[in-house]
């Protein structure tokens, strides 16, 4: 089977491309299928009309988008062009969104008989990214309706969270077309070696984008770990949407933990592996949203995978990846006094850190891409037919 699947955006950005299509890509072309992806170079456009092959998988970028709104319309008609040009028998969308949406909708006007899978990782709509990204007026009533309309007429659907399933189904998708496909690792990792006992100051690291959290209930809850550890540091890995890392920094200096704060940015991801191996804890905190409770944390699967003590907000997906107490600790979110009381527990009991670090390692073992490339083969076949 030959399946091309569209992108939302170029493979630079840290997210659906990278961490989530071409990984499930390569899964699927060592199980003996042909596949190619097809992105928009919205955040790259120094990629934009280049065809690279990863690891068998041609990634092709479109032309670049072109000046003004002229410009944007013609970058479906793009994406479809090349898709079709690489002879599909389906398409498989990531993200029912933006211009990979558009072009979706005209490959089915165009060619109603080539099946199509969609996929949805994340809430795109109204109490999703609508909210937090100051999108126009226009594009944010076209990502709301294609995220409820492009569904709807798949021959099948793939969805990363069970939140995300319960939606898809509310619009009125059969279950028998709706596939639970939590994101992945593409590989099994290999263990970090970190000896925190011996380290001159214990690290925590926090691997975020910040959007995901309550700034507040972190500051506090850090106070609260180094009123009784000031030895602990913590590694800060990213960035916020809008700068919010500036806020934790100005609350750090006003509650007197400044000091505790070590900030990275964003890393290359080759860089990543070694960070996290500074650590032996990591903390996943989360507010109770609809957005949290539909995504699929790929961060906290990688955290979980390199074998570090987790402590994460019990929202969505974080229930499903850990077990309370064998493959690390969750806390209920909105509650500082938790997440520092357990952060507390596993900087002061190393017998307890390795034991979840070892839990988490065989937790995260079972979402290896490979496992999971038989979801998507399941969709695939209940599409052809």
């Amino acid at each position: 089977m030959r399946i091309v699947m569209l992108a939302p955006f170029g493979i630079r950005p840290r997210g659906t491309l990278l961490a989530r299509m071409l990984p499930l890509a390569r899964a699927l072309v060592r199980r003996g299928y042909t596949v190619s992806i097809v992105a928009p170079p919205v955040h790259n456009p120094e990629d934009a009309g280049t065809r690279v092959v990863h690891d068998g998988v041609p990634v092709v970028h479109t032309l670049p988008l072109g000046p003004g709104l002229a410009g944007a319309l013609r970058q479906p008609g793009a994406m479809l062009r090349q898709a079709l040009a690489e002879q599909p028998d389906l398409l498989h969308l990531f993200k029912p969104r933006g211009f990979g949406g558009l072009a979706a909708l005209f490959a089915r006007a165009l060619r109603p008989t080539l099946p199509l899978v969609v996929d949805a990782d994340d809430w795109e709509g109204w109490g999703g990214w609508n909210d937090l990204l100051p999108y126009p007026a226009y594009a944010r009533q076209l990502f709301a309706w294609q995220e409820r309309d492009l569904p709807r007429h798949a021959a099948a659907v793939t969805v990363a969270s069970r939140t995300l399933e319960s939606l898809v189904w509310a619009m009125g998708v059969a279950p028998a077309r709706v596939f639970y496909l939590p994101n992945g690792l593409a590989t099994p990792q290999a263990p970090l070696a970190r000896d925190m006992d011996d380290a001159a100051s214990p690290a925590l690291v926090l691997y975020t984008r910040f959007w995901e959290l309550d700034i507040a209930e972190l500051a506090a809850a850090l106070a609260a770990i180094h009123l009784r550890r000031p030895d602990a540091r913590l590694i800060v890995v990213g960035r916020g949407e809008r700068g919010e890392e500036r806020e934790l920094r100005a609350r750090a200096e006003r509650a007197g933990f400044a000091a505790m704060l070590d900030e990275r940015g964003w890393l290359d991801p080759a860089q990543i592996p070694a960070t996290l191996a500074e650590a032996g804890i990591a903390l996943a905190p989360a507010r109770d949203t609809l957005i949290n409770r539909a995504r699929c944390s790929a961060k906290l699967l990688e955290l979980l995978g390199t074998g570090l003590a987790v402590v994460a907000s019990d929202v969505g997906e974080a229930r499903t990846f850990i077990e309370h107490e064998r493959s690390g600790l969750l806390a209920p979110p909105g509650n500082p006094g938790a997440l520092a009381a357990a952060a507390l527990r596993l900087l002061d009991d190393p017998a307890l850190r390795a034991r979840l670090a070892a839990g988490a390692r065989q937790a995260a073992a079972h979402y290896a891409w490979e496992n999971l490339a038989t979801v998507a083969e399941r969709a695939y076949t209940v599409a052809m037919r």
